[in-house]
């Protein structure tokens, strides 16, 4: 079988990461969504959603709080701004422009869908927290995801690496978690946010070459993007 001539020139690590990072999850985000269009139950949403919430102790009740405050759209847009103009301003211009689109995009398509799928939230048990908009995907778990990737992305290629990962995987699983023990998401919804995150940022990442490249590029004065 022959690869599309724009695969085929691809290093074997940017096409893994083209086929498991951005086409698999966003062929697995495609076949959630197909479903909650269709307005079809998952038959093991609510079983989960009542064990969970039956075994969500007071500490992780306590972080599922946190970490609804500090995920939502006025904190955490106040982080991507900061982000992008820390780089922009210490100039790794184009590292700003990695987590403007990266990020942003991330943020773009979670709106986008929630407008299209407009999913009603799930209502199980009396809530914590309030929660008016659309249900899928989950805004706060796709936020995560996207900031998660990045940062890792960032520390790849230092001695930060594993650190990095670890700390960004934890949270990014503990956002999505803590979204179906506080009961305003369905699994469905932390899953598809998971992924969408993690393939806006890996997308950026690879139509701007990734921020090694696009820091040498930086350095001689040439922002332009490969393949």
């Amino acid at each position: 079988m022959h690869l599309p001539s724009s695969l085929a020139h691809l290093r074997p690590v940017a096409l893994i990461r083209f086929l498991l990072g951005i086409l698999l999850p966003l062929l697995i985000v495609g076949l959630i969504a197909e479903d909650v269009l269709e307005k079809q139950r998952f038959a093991f949403e609510q079983p989960m959603m009542l064990w969970v919430h039956s075994h969500a102790g007071s500490g992780l009740t306590a972080i599922s709080l946190f970490l609804h405050t500090f995920g939502g759209p006025v904190l955490m847009g106040g982080v991507f701004i900061l982000i992008v103009l820390g780089l922009w301003l210490t100039h790794r211009r184009p590292l700003a422009v990695f987590a403007l689109l990266g990020l942003g995009s991330s943020v773009g398509f979670a709106f986008a869908m929630k407008l299209i799928f407009n999913r009603a939230r799930p209502e199980l048990w009396p809530r914590l927290v309030a929660e008016t908009g659309a249900s899928f995907p989950s805004g706060h778990t796709t936020v995560a995801a996207a900031l998660a990737t990045f940062a890792v992305l960032l520390a790849w290629h230092s001695r930060w690496r594993w650190p990095v990962l670890i700390v960004a995987a934890l949270y990014a699983f503990l956002m999505g978690y803590g979204r179906v023990v506080l009961g305003v998401h369905y699994p469905t919804d932390v899953l598809a946010g998971w992924l969408t995150g993690l393939a806006c940022v890996l997308g950026a990442y690879s139509v701007l070459g990734g921020p090694s490249r696009l820091v040498q590029l930086t350095e001689r004065g040439e922002v332009k993007t490969h393949a």
